[in-house]
């Protein structure tokens, strides 16, 4: 990971550990009847556990090579609820708990899932992940390549590839979004320099990964001064905005990148039910049409008044967009007519490493925008 600097973020930068050994597995039950649920079970699987009355919780004393197995019954037995509101610590060998220590206190089910998923902990304590690039092109001549979108991919020891939604799913799971959406930042950034991209690099973050924009992004902001690329050339592609609970913490995040000079763009627009709201709270300098909206526009009448008012309401902002998923010229052409400013999807190019340089012209009709 990145060396850090004054003011850094132990939580992005400091790469997770895997979950092993020997120890004491330290359990709050928020309810009586599953603390007798885990109980019977340990006792048939034969795994040695004591009741602390006094901290009200239940140690669970695991040998090596026992945890894993151990963790795998009762995920098996607990539901997904009875494990996010049973709390977990596990301290090594025979250290007992001190008060710092409970600062690392977590839900079970996260933690059955940081126990499983050691090949995630090694990808990003190894940085296994490269950068696929996708061009994003002018609307009115797909030729002109305006900018490309960094997408992260994982990759096995074997070398084949791990595309995002195992990556991340897991990463939310157990709790390590912070420290993978930080090494895909840099990734993109560095890769972006080694290909020489002279167009503007989009970069996806999502706002649930940054606690702190003045100590999660420092180095994200260096790694961009470092490689000399010019601050404007970089957009920040804001993801899963539809999910942010924390409206103003969205925005200070956002604010963050321009002070800095960066540009934001919003993904998904017309995907989530508060998408229009988050327009009109955000003021993004690109909003990007999520593909589900573009898939066939030509052809439905609602998916196309819901992405023609978009396209207008974004053109009275004087917020630029982007078309999603473009596969058919059908809806490229609808796109062109109503006046979209770019598109991206595989009708242009798929994304890859190295990134693409040239791509397609599909043409320009008499009527269409210039």
């Amino acid at each position: 990971m990145t060396e850090k600097s004054a003011g850094s973020c132990p939580r992005c930068e400091l790469p997770p550990k895997r979950v092993e050994g020997a120890g004491g597995l330290y359990l709050w039950f928020p309810l009586d009847h599953i603390f007798q649920k885990a109980q019977s079970f340990l006792q048939q699987a034969g795994h040695e556990h004591e009741l602390l009355v006094a901290e009200q919780c239940m140690l669970l004393r695991l040998v090596e090579g026992e945890l894993s197995k151990a963790m795998a019954g009762l995920g098996g037995l607990l539901t997904l609820e009875e494990q996010r509101d049973t709390q977990a610590l596990f301290m090594r060998g025979h250290a007992q708990p001190m008060l710092a220590d409970f600062g690392r206190v977590t839900s079970l089910f996260q933690f059955i899932t940081m126990v499983r998923s050691g090949w995630l902990i090694d990808l990003i304590g190894e940085e296994r992940l490269t950068t696929h690039f996708q061009p994003i092109v002018s609307a009115a001549d797909t030729a002109r390549i305006y900018a490309h979108e960094a997408l992260m991919r994982g990759i096995e020891p074997d070398g084949s590839l791990v595309y995002p939604p195992k990556i991340l799913n897991l990463a939310r799971d157990a709790g390590m979004l912070f420290q993978l959406d930080l090494l895909a930042r840099l990734t993109a950034v560095r890769q972006a320099h080694r290909h020489g991209i002279p167009q503007r690099v989009f970069i996806n973050f999502n706002p649930a990964a940054i606690y702190d924009p003045t100590h999660c992004l420092r180095s994200t902001i260096q790694a961009v001064d470092e490689a000399g690329i010019p601050r404007e050339n970089i957009v920040f592609e804001i993801v899963e905005s539809d999910h942010t609970q924390d409206l103003n913490h969205l925005k200070a995040i956002i604010a963050y990148y321009r002070e800095q000079g960066f540009q934001v763009a919003l993904d998904d627009l017309g995907a989530g039910y508060s998408s229009l709201n988050l327009l009109h709270q955000l003021r993004p300098d690109f909003v990007k049409l999520d593909m589900e909206l573009v898939r066939n526009v030509h052809l439905d009448p609602y998916k196309g008044l819901i992405t023609r008012k978009i396209l207008e309401i974004a053109q009275h902002l004087g917020i630029q967009t982007v078309a999603e998923g473009v596969e058919y010229v059908e809806e490229l052409e609808w796109l062109r007519e109503h006046g979209a400013d770019f598109v991206q999807g595989y009708l242009v190019a798929k994304p890859t490493t190295p990134p693409v340089l040239q791509t397609p012209s599909f043409g320009l009709r008499t009527g269409d925008p210039v």
